[in-house]
Parts: C-alpha cells; structure tokens; sequence
C-alpha cells in the first residue's frame, strides 16, 4: 500500500518496570461507594458477586480477592460491610486482600473431599450477610447474553444454579454483569490511576516478554525453549499462553509444545497477565523470497493492509469517540472476506482479558478518560497467507488523570513518553495527546521474525 511500507525500524526497548504499583485499601473504599450509589440508581437491594479461578475480575475488582482454587461469593447490602465467602484455603489467603470486607467460612465452596465440618446452610449464612425476604438482588457472574443489537437479558445468569435457587428464596434475582462490565458506564470500563498504573506494569512484563521472544525464536528450537526466553516471573495470568508454530499456528489458541519450529513456520505467540496482554503473529523466515512462492505478496497482501488499518485504529480512538467510528476505521481498509474479520477491532480490557467491547458497527457507545483498550484487528485469512497480528493496549487518560499519573508514576510515565515518541519517530504513528501506548512494543510488527530489524512503518 502507498502509505505503509516494511523499513528498516529500531528494535523497540523500554526496560523492565522497577517500581510494582499496588492498590491501596482507599482505592477499594471508593469502588465500594460507587457500587452502592449505582445500586441505588438501579433499584438494586443487594448485589452478590459471585467469582472463580476462570472469572475472579469483579470479585477481585470489588475485594483484592482473586479466587485460586475455590470458588468465592461477596454479599453487598447497604449499612454494613460487605462479606465475602470464601472455603476452606481461600479464608486465610483473603488476608492478603485489601479490600475492606468481613469474612465467613463456607466449605462448600472447597475442593471436593475437603472437611465440610463447619457448614452452615446457605440461606442462613445469605441471612447473616445482610439478605432479607423481598429483596430485589442482582447477580454478577462473568458475563450475560446479548443479541447482536446489544440488547441485555437480565435472566440469563451466568452463576451456578444452587446459587441463584438459594438467592430467588429472599426476592427477585436478575444479572447484574453489566454493573461491572457496561461496555460504556461499567464500573470496571473506568480505571482509578492506581489501576492504570498496574496495567501498564503488566503490559511491560507483557510485552518485553514477547519482544524476546521474537528476537530469541530460531528454527530448531522446540517450542518449549522458545517460551524459555520470555522469561517469566510469576505474575498472575490472565489466560494460558498462546504459542505454536507450523501447522497449528492457523488456530491461533493452543499452548506450546515439544514440536521444533522449522523454517518457514508460521508462527504466532501471546502472552496475557492480569490487565495486559500482547500477541504477535508472522513466518520464521528472514525475507520474502523464503516464502513458498504462492505466497511471496504475503506483505504487500496481507500485512500491508492490516498494518495499515491498525494505525487508522490508532488515529480513531481518542476520549469521546464512538466505538463505532474506529469500527469503521478499521473496516474501511479490512472489508475484504479475504482477511476474515470475525470479531471486534478492539474491546476493554481489565483483570481479565476481555471485558466487553463498544467498537462495534453503528455502536453509538463513547470512549472515555479511564478507559483501558486493545488493539485488537484479528485477520483469520484460512489461506496459506496465515495471519498478522498487532495486539497492544493503551489507556485514554485526559489532562487531569494524565498529570495525576505523571506525578505519581514518574517511572512508568517515561516509558509511556519514550513509546509515544517511538510510535512517532519510527512506526510513523502520532498519537492524540489523551493515548498513553502501555505496551513497550507498541505497533512494532516484523512479518518476517528472523529480520525483527525489518518492520512496518506508516510514510
């Protein structure tokens, strides 16, 4: 394409984050004031959140809680704590939280085979919680259904059905998901600086670790000993780890194994924490002439026009910005079937990977200060072309939180700096003053990831 070209562009480096930001107990105090306040606003008496391994980010959101092995329930009411039901190992490890909460045991949330000598029936441990007969009480599981229009179905409860039975004994029960995950007004789509400031030391770790990835990966090394080289440090991941080369590299979604990468390989890696993750995609080869012939355009087809709509979606977003006009961004360039645009260019991201989405066609939802997005244009060809792939995240930030995150994070504001003026300099990409790229290799796509000196850029 005319404004896009693959260039000679700097290997991005931003350093690994030092400083680890926390969520002090304040930040928990205030979340808990705004649920209350948007409980009140939706008639809500009580809201109960239910979470577990796979789905702990609104308990985890509302508590510091994140459930390990169990599963978990936090009973909000107004005039009182709220308490949180944890079994039989997460009791102690809620101590770690510091979300203000009172604690009950209830072992029927532990693992099977574990003591049960301690419970007590749910509905008196719901009635000791605050719960009362004639109660209008929503459920938060992880998600509810909608149709395509958007239109939300307050009794499709994603929460097990002992629960929502013992709940229906005190009053109406509906979903209340979108309390947390409104694509526009959910209280987990706005982000504290505190908040942003862990995204973005997450997103670091993310990122750094697949930019070593891609300079470390070489034809016969198991795909095992590739992941070896993104050097992992323990922090809590939000998804497993997507990598696989050759033949099931079309899939995208498996986990790595012991098959060797070959030249030629296609070859795809993502890598997801807590409130990040970054995924790449291209061939293990060093230029084009080592691509079956069949495929030799494979820039100028594929990556090209992909790149190309990825910086328009960078040219969209910005504070008050229909989700639909960076859907049409990005689709402006992307409409072909040949590319197999199947899902959203982009959506929210939090402790978990995917919250919901405003970008969507004719989507009328606005983006605003606090918000944490992805970049995420997925071209699924099902041709020999493969795919390509830039997902980073960013955050929208408007003067005042941008001058509160720049006093309290100094560390992390010069990493976000030094990004915004390397998308500038050497991807061709200026951002709006309200975007602070979190990922430290922010729109860097090397199609051929045997040459990572050789990437795309904008004229």
């Amino acid at each position: 394409m005319a404004d896009v070209r693959l260039a000679e562009v700097a290997v991005p480096e931003f350093g690994d984050p030092v400083f680890e930001p926390v969520l002090p107990p304040a930040v928990f105090a205030g979340r808990m004031k705004r649920l209350l306040s948007r409980m009140e606003e939706n008639g809500l008496d009580a809201v109960v959140i239910y979470g577990d391994r796979e789905h702990a980010a609104n308990i985890a959101w509302a508590t510091g809680y994140d459930p390990r092995f169990e599963e978990a329930l936090l009973v909000v009411t107004p005039g009182r704590k709220p308490v949180l039901f944890a079994g039989n190992e997460g009791y102690p490890y809620a101590e770690c939280a510091n979300g203000g909460f009172d604690r009950v045991l209830w072992q029927p949330l532990s693992l099977m085979g574990q003591p049960r000598d301690k419970m007590r029936p749910l509905a008196d441990e719901l009635r000791a919680a605050g719960l009362r007969k004639g109660m209008t009480i929503g459920l938060a599981g992880w998600k509810g259904f909608e149709t395509e229009d958007g239109v939300f179905d307050p009794d499709w409860i994603e929460a097990p059905h002992y629960l929502v039975r013992a709940l229906q004994e005190f009053g109406e029960v509906s979903n209340a998901a979108l309390l947390f995950m409104h694509p526009e007004h959910g209280l987990r789509a706005i982000n504290e600086v505190e908040q942003l400031a862990c995204f973005e030391a997450a997103a670091t770790r993310t990122s750094n670790g697949i930019r070593r990835f891609i300079l470390a990966a070489r034809p016969g090394m198991s795909e095992y000993q590739a992941i070896q080289n993104m050097a992992l440090d323990g922090f809590p991941q939000s998804v497993h780890i997507n990598m696989c080369a050759g033949p099931r590299a079309k899939y995208g979604l498996p986990s790595p194994s012991s098959r060797k990468i070959e030249m030629g390989d296609p070859i795809v890696v993502g890598f997801g924490l807590m409130g990040a993750l970054n995924c790449r995609a291209g061939f293990m080869v060093e230029n084009a002439s080592q691509l079956p012939a069949r495929i030799s355009d494979y820039v100028e087809k594929l990556v090209a026009p992909y790149f190309a709509a990825a910086a328009s979606w960078y040219d969209a977003v910005g504070v008050g910005v229909a989700g639909g006009t960076v859907y049409d961004a990005v689709m402006s360039r992307l409409a072909d079937p040949f590319f197999g645009i199947g899902l959203n260019p982009g959506h929210l991201i939090h402790l978990d990977e995917w919250v919901h989405s405003p970008m969507k066609k004719n989507s009328t939802q606005r983006l605003r200060s606090g918000m944490a997005l992805q970049c995420d244009i997925i071209p699924a060809t099902g041709t020999d072309y493969f795919m390509s792939n830039i997902e980073d995240g960013i955050a929208l930030a408007d003067d005042e939180l941008r001058s509160a995150f720049a006093k309290m994070y100094p560390e992390a504001w010069a990493r976000i700096t030094a990004r915004r003026t390397y998308m500038a300099r050497e991807i061709g990409i200026a951002l709006k003053p309200e975007i602070l790229p979190f990922s430290s290799i922010p729109a860097w796509l090397p199609p051929f990831w045997m040459s990572p000196g050789q990437a795309m850029k904008r004229e």
